[in-house]
């Protein structure tokens, strides 16, 4: 048994290591403390992210507001923020109280207002303002708040409401036109919002159904009537007169058209400015209209649930700081679906030869190391491959063996989704191969040696026994590989994102996919709204908003992966080697 003696005799390296620090808590509790670190910082970014996006869309009181100049403007209380003592205010002076003694540093404060009526006065739409500036400030109920397609929102007391008779005959929207005035104007405007939102679904039909498949239709005959191959004789006469059929029916459309936005911009609301302008709101350009100063709980519900409806289903407008994001979301996805299409199979086949048939040796190993240094290139770098061999060279030849007739006009030539989902492929390809490599090199030796023992051949024991083995490590590169390619942004700038395409990559019309077509993206939408927005304020919303979507669809398309995943390591776990 060692004395004391002996152990202070003994050297240092020779002694039992005991104590806090040799027992491993301290690394276990540093360990434990940085990634609860970690986690605050995730969910404290998460949380601004919510906290700024999730509030853009619950309507405020719209206030009457008196400065000190005298001047009167409507709008809302955006953000306050202190000011520093002796700031100067906008006239030059320092800012001041009510009474008219400077403030103190305590108590000075300004105010950003939310105007509307862009139209009217540009430099209104949001300003700052010193409080002590503010004379005077009323909330009347009267008021009515407009989103419009264009300009943006208007606010203003209503003045009168003008609409038109229908057509001869009556029907649904029969009878005389006529003048509602004062308060009347915002129920005549209730009373007509029905017809005025059939009316708008007829143009639309009649605009992105009716004339575009005829329009679609003619373009077709008159390429093939101005082919080199063009029949003759009969043929040629036959597609003539086809031709003139679809032409008549083209313009009755376009006549029909014509009449319909005639009846919508014959209605319009007549709304007063506080500084005594009037503005006319034309019916057609209204997309919602409610009194926010009388909205009561369930009112405001309301507005806030038909703004987050429209934000994910309808399409973009005000230079994307307004309306939805639907084109953007469904490119994402598509992309993002086209893209897992393409690289696994590429992943997995590279690996299960440089793991499973390659003979391991120098040349095996300088393949690992460029897949492992290609996935620390620039994304810019692929996304300048892409566009040289994938769009100019593969899209360039397509186009002249199939799509000859349509040259100079790029068919696969110029930036579609197919390329772009191809690109970030070959981006996330190194990721996929790394990922499937680990999966394949944890199946143990025994259950390979076993199945060959049983007869089975070499394609046999990979496809049978090694590949759902390793498909957990498969999936884990898959799941790495969706979530950087939803965000990535540069490569997709080159290869076919836009900052607006209202025609989707898949619709009713074959051959139903359509991969030359361009397509919106969440990440190219945060970036062009967030740094090409020419309204900074009305932009920063949108952005919170479309990043909050876009963190939400990644983890969605990873929880996805994941239970998948779980369930094929369950699977592997239960099964006997």
């Amino acid at each position: 048994m060692t004395t004391d003696v002996e152990m202070e005799a003994a050297p240092r390296a020779t002694r039992p290591r005991s104590g806090y620090w040799a027992s491993g808590d301290a690394g276990i509790w540093l360990t434990a403390g940085a990634t609860a670190l970690c986690l605050l910082l995730i969910l404290g970014v998460f949380a601004l992210i919510v906290a700024g996006g999730l509030g853009f869309f619950w309507p405020r009181a719209v206030h009457e507001f008196t400065l000190a100049d005298g001047t009167r403007v409507h709008g809302q209380i955006w953000e306050r923020e202190p000011m520093p003592a002796g700031s100067h205010g906008p006239g030059g002076g320092t800012t001041s109280d009510a009474a008219g003694k400077p403030a103190t540093a305590g108590r000075a404060e300004r105010i950003e207002i939310k105007g509307a009526n862009r139209d009217v006065d540009a430099s209104r739409e949001y300003f700052w303002v010193p409080a002590a500036e503010i004379t005077a400030r009323t909330t009347p109920r009267e008021l009515i708040q407009v989103e419009r397609l264009e300009y943006g929102e208007a606010y203003g007391m209503p003045v009168a409401y003008r609409w038109a008779g229908g057509e001869a005959g009556g029907g649904a929207g029969g009878g005389a036109g006529g003048e509602a005035t004062g308060g009347a104007a915002f129920a005549k405007l209730n009373e007509r919002w029905g017809e005025i939102e059939r009316l708008r679904r007829q143009v639309s039909r009649l605009e992105r159904k009716v004339i575009g498949e005829i329009n679609r239709e003619l373009e077709s005959v008159r390429a093939e009537l101005g082919s080199a191959a063009a029949p003759v004789g009969p043929k040629r006469d036959a597609l003539s007169e086809r031709a003139r059929r679809l032409e008549q029916r083209y313009a009755a459309a376009e006549e029909e058209l014509t009449a319909l936005r005639t009846r919508l911009d014959a209605e319009s609301l007549i709304l007063a400015t506080p500084s005594g302008a009037e503005i006319s709101v034309p019916a057609g350009g209204i997309v919602r209209f409610f009194r926010p100063n009388e909205l009561d709980l369930w009112g405001k519900v309301r507005v806030y649930a038909d703004r987050m409806w429209e934000f994910v289903s309808g399409t973009p407008r005000e230079a994307n700081t307004q309306g939805g994001i639907l084109p953007a979301i469904f490119g994402t996805v598509l992309m993002v679906f086209l893209m897992t299409l393409a690289v696994v199979p590429l992943g997995v086949i590279a690996a299960l030869y440089l793991r499973e048939y390659a003979r391991q040796g120098t040349m095996v190993q300088a393949v690992r190391i460029a897949v492992n240094n290609l996935a620390g290139v620039p994304s810019i770098v692929f996304g300048i491959f892409g566009l040289g061999f994938f769009v100019y060279f593969v899209g360039g030849s397509i186009d002249r063996a199939f799509f000859a007739d349509r040259l100079p006009t790029p068919t696969y030539g110029t930036g579609g989704i197919l390329w772009s989902a191809l690109t970030l492929a070959l981006l996330t390809l190194p990721v996929v191969i790394v990922a499937t490599e680990e999966g394949l090199a944890a199946v143990p030796r025994a259950a390979r040696e076993g199945s060959l023992a049983l007869g089975a051949t070499k394609w046999e024991t990979t496809w049978r026994v090694v590949l759902p083995a390793a498909s957990p490590g498969i999936l884990t590169g898959v799941i790495l590989a969706m979530a950087r390619a939803a965000g990535e942004v540069a490569p997709l700038m080159l290869t076919g994102a836009v900052k607006i395409a209202n025609d989707l990559p898949l619709s009713g019309e074959f051959p139903f996919l359509h991969l030359e077509r361009k397509f919106m993206h969440l990440g190219f939408h945060i970036y062009d709204v967030g740094f090409q927005s020419p309204n900074v304020e009305a932009a920063k919303p949108m952005v919170y908003m479309t990043t909050l979507l876009l963190v939400t669809l990644v983890i969605a398309l990873n929880l996805v992966a994941m239970a998948i995943r779980s369930r094929l390591r369950a699977r592997v776990q239960s099964s006997h080697f």
